[in-house]
């Protein structure tokens, strides 16, 4: 189940994301607190120069596993991680019930959307029906982890911290997930949209780990896309296309990275009508798309709508993790 509208009201909610966000909650400053206290933040180091994590050392504190919920169909369990001073990441860990270490599909929806959709049953049961856990979290500089920052500062403008970190994270998490009983790290997909679609395109092109990645309308071909994109207030426009932003992130960019992809399956979902993803770009995302690649095209946000409704959006990834599974 996804929202009712994709795109409707995105650009209040990114205002209230840069507003409301700054600010911890108190349950969370209590708990960021007591992870940094936990975690041995001097030994700590994160390169920035790179999306691979073997040239970056964060150190996890130790997980807090801080509410489950139980449900007919699933269990869900939001734990608490964290490698970074200030900077802890709630993982909503959906498992269905009846099912032993089952294959894990993570989630990354987009800037600027918080993870509040992973407390929504009746989506939490459409996540798991396929079999698959799913594991819910929010990128970089994003909801509730968009805190301590100067207001001038956001995801796109900082988008190269944006995307290096949050695919960092992406592996730390594999890395987490991997000392969980309750799910099978060995067979990993990811579902990505907007900026989670770069992203799980970014880890993908550095963890062989994730077998699969299901992307809808990901952002990319960033001198057109920093040009044209709706998501870009026009007062920052002309900095972000500039040279120097650009130079920051051209290697960052899924136009460049998809056609080396071999080891994961991908399918690629594109709505024309997004404002945030202009069409010029989403062609040149799709050009990039290595052979044995599946992409689909909408023309509206209905037309997507219908084509996934029942919950079969979800069902692709939990197709290639079986078929994963038959093969080893």
């Amino acid at each position: 189940m996804l929202r009712k509208t994709w795109f409707a009201g995105i650009a209040a909610a990114l205002i209230c994301c840069r507003l409301f966000c700054a600010s911890a909650s108190g349950q969370a400053s209590v708990l960021a607190a007591k992870n940094a206290a936990t975690a041995d933040t001097s030994r700590s180091q994160e390169d920035m120069s790179t999306i691979d994590l073997s040239r970056t050392h964060l150190i996890p504190a130790k997980p807090i596993d801080s509410e489950t919920d139980h449900a007919p169909t699933f269990t869900r369990h939001l734990v608490r991680v964290s490698w970074r001073p200030l900077d802890p990441i709630d993982l909503y860990i959906i498992t269905p019930n009846g099912v032993a270490r089952p294959p894990v599909v993570l989630y990354l929806y987009s800037y600027p959307s918080d993870a509040d959709r992973f407390m929504n049953d009746r989506y939490c049961a459409e996540l798991t029906r396929h079999g698959c856990a799913a594991v819910g979290f929010v990128s970089a500089l994003t909801g509730s982890r968009y805190r301590f920052r100067p207001m001038k500062e956001w995801f796109v403008s900082e988008l190269q911290e944006s995307l290096i970190s949050s695919t960092h994270d992406v592996q730390l998490i594999i890395n987490y997930l991997e000392t969980r009983k309750d799910v099978d790290a060995g067979k990993v997909a990811m579902f990505g949209q907007g900026s989670g679609g770069t992203i799980a395109i970014l880890a993908a092109s550095v963890d062989a780990r994730i077998k699969a990645i299901d992307l809808l309308n990901p952002w990319g071909d960033w001198k057109h896309w920093t040009a044209a994109s709706a998501l870009i207030p026009e007062r920052e426009r002309t900095q972000l296309t500039g040279a120097a932003f650009l130079g920051g992130v051209a290697d960052l960019d899924p136009v460049r990275i998809l056609g080396a992809l071999t080891h994961p399956k991908i399918r690629l979902r594109q709505v024309t009508e997004d404002p945030y993803t202009p069409v010029p770009c989403q062609e040149a995302v799709a050009s990039a798309l290595p052979r044995g690649a599946v992409r689909e095209r909408f023309a509206r946000n209905t037309d997507l709508r219908n084509a996934i409704a029942g919950g079969r959006l979800f069902a692709w990834t939990a197709e290639q993790l079986k078929l994963q599974t038959a093969t080893r």
